[in-house]
């Protein structure tokens, strides 16, 4: 879901701005800022690099990614994912976008650092050091995006604000169907939705809702790309997206996926989505050896992308065809 989550906050930002009617260069650029922001709670799996520091080649395939997952429960949707430390810090990576060399805005900036090492501390007292670590990775992180939009683009610092808040108050609902609830009211308790959100009682079904579910959330990202950039996303898929109901053979081959081992699933779905997508007719030897280095474009780019995606899903359709019916 990592993905899914940035991808999901850019397009409801960028397409809110464009409703509001903004020229599309900002729209785009809220957008950015806004699926960064989103991205940046799941800092916290840094931690679980820790648990491949302990995997052995003898645990097997499946050992290093076991090993981080392991690892990662330790922290992970836990002070980052919190509603409560979003609202805090949202304003003050706003007030980190303030441009210029002022007193004035020097204070601001220091008042929203004295916010983050203020949440850091939080951390620390309420949860231990680990939180404290993760919740300074994720400072660190909202730092370095609030900076860059404000050097990048002509946004507001208030702008930005609303950006990072919507980005990190949409990350933890993508969350309720792929493993436990976040920490949603960190330092708090949470007496509310503590137990996952269980789509189906078929765990592989459950699975699948999952994938369609971040499925959704890319397809809705490329086609407000589409829309602001005058473009038709469903002239821009190749036929040959179709070459992915194949992909139903899977459900008679292979042991059915769940959250808990579906890294066959995924990587074969993607693989598929991907074959479709970026490979095309083979290029003619006579072409000249810089050609073949020459840089897609955007529309090139776009169309593989709306291509994988569209084989991805109708692999998806495929394969729940057949698991259901078979």
């Amino acid at each position: 879901m990592f993905i899914g989550h940035a991808l999901f906050a850019f397009a409801v930002a960028a397409l809110v701005a464009d409703w509001r009617g903004w020229d599309r260069r900002p729209a785009l650029l809220v957008g950015i800022v806004a699926g960064a922001f989103a991205a940046i709670p799941d800092i916290d799996v840094a931690y679980a690099l820790v648990g491949l520091l302990e995997w052995h080649a003898a645990d097997g395939a499946l050992g290093a990614p076991t090993a981080f997952w392991d690892a990662s429960r330790a922290v992970h949707r836990s002070v980052t994912h919190s509603l409560v430390v979003g609202a805090i810090a949202a304003p003050a990576f706003g007030m980190l976008a303030v441009r210029g060399r002022t007193g004035r805005a020097h204070v601001v900036r220091l008042g929203a650092i004295g916010i983050l090492v203020a949440l850091v501390a939080v951390a620390l007292v309420w949860d231990g050091p680990l939180a404290a670590l993760v919740m300074g990775l994720f400072a660190a992180s909202g730092v370095l995006v609030a900076r860059w939009s404000a050097r990048a683009s002509s946004l507001s610092p208030s702008t930005v604000a609303f950006a990072a808040l919507w980005g990190l108050w949409s990350h933890p609902w993508g969350d309720l169907v792929t493993g436990s609830p976040p920490d949603w009211l960190f330092p708090f308790g949470s007496p509310a939705l503590e137990s996952r959100v269980v789509l189906h009682s078929d765990p592989t079904l459950h699975l699948l809702g999952a994938f369609a579910i971040e499925l959704a959330a890319i397809a809705l990202a490329l086609v407000t790309i589409c829309r602001l950039t005058d473009r038709s996303p469903f002239s821009s898929i190749n036929r040959r997206a179709g070459v992915g109901a194949a992909y139903g053979v899977a459900a008679l081959a292979v042991t059915p996926p769940t959250l808990e081992v579906s890294y066959h699933f995924v990587f074969s779905i993607l693989g598929v989505g991907l074959l479709c997508g970026v490979v095309r007719e083979t290029p003619s030897l006579t072409l000249p050896r810089a050609s073949y280095r020459r840089l897609p474009s955007s529309d090139a780019v776009l169309e593989r992308s709306l291509t994988a995606l569209a084989a991805i899903a109708v692999a998806l359709a495929a394969y729940a065809t057949v698991y259901v019916l078979v």
